[in-house]
């Protein structure tokens, strides 16, 4: 039996329904649904155009304690806006209520949103519970015996549209629960580095899923979903901020990168992860080793792992970890498979499973003074833009919402020019909008900047109306998220570091 208090307050907040509210879907005044309709050119208007891409905004600012921020994150800055219909980009972020660390994470779905939905909601859980003391982790499994309440382990900071699969919450649970109860198995009072844990979470949390659909069920809407979830896939990213400690992992090409202000006043881009593709040789080299020599010609062909999949890490994608005969034996138990979107597939060349590994690269940072804030962003983003772009649109931001924040507000005295004159500079800015959130931001330049580097309202409402089956041909879905750091309690610590020495 679950322990139900348990279960809502560390899955969170739950649907009454298993739907998963995609992220702000275009209705069909803004977006057509197909290329086959006689005309499907239109103009938006501005605030249609925001209408859109502000859907799906979230933010949040730490708050503060007696006047102090004890957090090094200041806030966050979060957005997406889908290509596929329905949009298979994920995203999270949550504060671990026993360390007071924040976690960032972007999942980039594939074959379908289900996989990344599923690692979307499950692995800040696993990573939680694996940097808990043992006292937490034996307090926890005492009260889920007893039926006693605890405290909970993550407080999410959510947008409406990012929905949890609430059918399979109590199976989730149970498997978190096993995973804790093996942490507590380990000869060891020391417990795990964060690193340990990251590794530690990724892979459990692969190997879960890839449980979970061998299991029998009779129930048949828990069959469905962990067939989708295992046949699907998702890459992911995630970063833990604790105090001027950053820890990056990472699973596929996902990207991480820090945007920092050097002393001349100018921006740098730091990238923090590197994608997993036929472009990254060091990934090659990996499977080339994992792999029979006899298979080097044929491991990626066309820059995809087996001529099939772009990334070479993911969550899920078990047609490229298991046996053929594994396969056929739980898809043989399936009779919809065509209504779940699943076909029987076996990508050539395929002799040595597994060819994918969810295991991530894990990457540290001690956050510096210079350091100002962390862009995480699925690939639809840096399709677009580059990490130096990414970087100088989020620094002539601030600077922009400066700059709006101090020249429209009134002065006093007052003068009738000077007011025609604010008048004037107002109803500019409603033309040319400063957006609010950064994230949308990056959206808007991503998938509206012309060959000169300026947003093209035409190219905008272009790329915001493409029917449903032209749409994936010219972007991606875009997820990003953008956590600013808290100068001060950073330059604190440092300032305390230098007294001690």
């Amino acid at each position: 039996m679950i322990n139900k208090i348990f279960q809502n307050t560390l899955i969170g907040s739950l649907r009454e329904s298993c739907k998963v509210n995609h992220a702000f879907p275009l209705g069909k005044a803004f977006r057509h649904t197909s290329t086959e309709e006689e005309d499907f050119s239109f103009h938006l208007t501005p605030s249609q155009i925001n209408e859109v891409l502000k859907a799906s905004e979230l933010s949040y600012t730490v708050p503060e304690f007696d006047g102090k921020n004890p957090s090094s994150v200041l806030k966050f800055e979060s957005n997406q806006l889908g290509a596929n219909v329905p949009m298979e980009d994920r995203r999270s972020a949550a504060t671990c209520l026993q360390t007071r660390g924040m976690m960032f994470g972007v999942f980039d779905g594939h074959a379908g949103y289900a996989c990344a939905q599923s690692v979307s909601e499950r692995l800040f859980s696993y990573l939680a519970v694996s940097l808990l003391p043992r006292q937490t982790l034996e307090e926890i499994e005492l009260a889920m015996e007893s039926m006693k309440p605890i405290l909970p382990i993550l407080q999410w900071h959510k947008h409406p549209n990012d929905s949890f699969f609430h059918e399979v919450a109590s199976l989730y649970l149970e498997q978190l629960r096993v995973y804790w109860q093996d942490l507590l198995n380990l000869d060891t009072d020391l417990g795990l580095t964060i690193e340990e844990a990251l590794v530690g979470a990724f892979k459990r949390l692969d190997s879960d899923i890839s449980l979970e659909v061998q299991a029998p069920s009779q129930n048949e809407l828990l069959k469905n979903i962990a067939v989708q979830v295992a046949f699907s896939g998702a890459t992911a990213c995630l970063a833990h901020v604790d105090q001027i400690h950053l820890h990056v992992a990472n699973a596929g090409d996902c990207r991480v990168i820090l945007g920092a202000q050097n002393p001349n006043g100018t921006w740098s881009a730091l990238p923090l992860t590197r994608d997993h593709n036929a472009f990254n040789e060091s990934e090659i080299l990996r499977l080339k080793s994992e792999h029979p020599a006899s298979e080097g010609s044929t491991l990626l062909l066309n820059d995809r792992l087996l001529g099939v999949l772009m990334p070479s890490r993911a969550f899920g994608d078990v047609m490229f970890k298991w046996s053929q005969e594994l396969q056929q034996s739980v898809l043989k138990n399936h009779c919809n498979l065509e209504d779940l979107n699943i076909y029987e597939f076996v990508p050539p060349c395929y002799h040595t499973p597994p060819y994918l590994t969810a295991e991530p690269e894990v990457i540290y940072h001690k956050i510096r003074r210079q350091d100002k804030f962390l862009v995480l962003a699925s690939d639809g983003l840096w399709d677009m833009l580059s990490n130096e772009e990414v970087v100088q649109l989020i620094a002539n931001h601030a600077v922009e919402a400066d700059d709006q924040k101090t020249e429209l507000t009134f002065k006093k005295p007052t003068s009738l020019g000077y007011m025609q004159d604010l008048l004037l500079r107002r109803k500019a800015r409603t033309d040319q909008p400063c957006d609010r959130n950064v994230a949308t931001h990056l959206i808007r330049h991503a998938i509206g900047t012309n060959e000169y580097g300026e947003v093209d309202q035409e190219k905008l409402i272009a790329m915001l109306t493409l029917p449903d089956d032209l749409a994936r041909m010219y972007r991606d879905d875009i997820t990003v998220t953008v956590v600013y750091f808290n100068s001060d309690v950073i330059d604190r610590y440092y300032q305390d570091d230098e007294e001690r020495s």
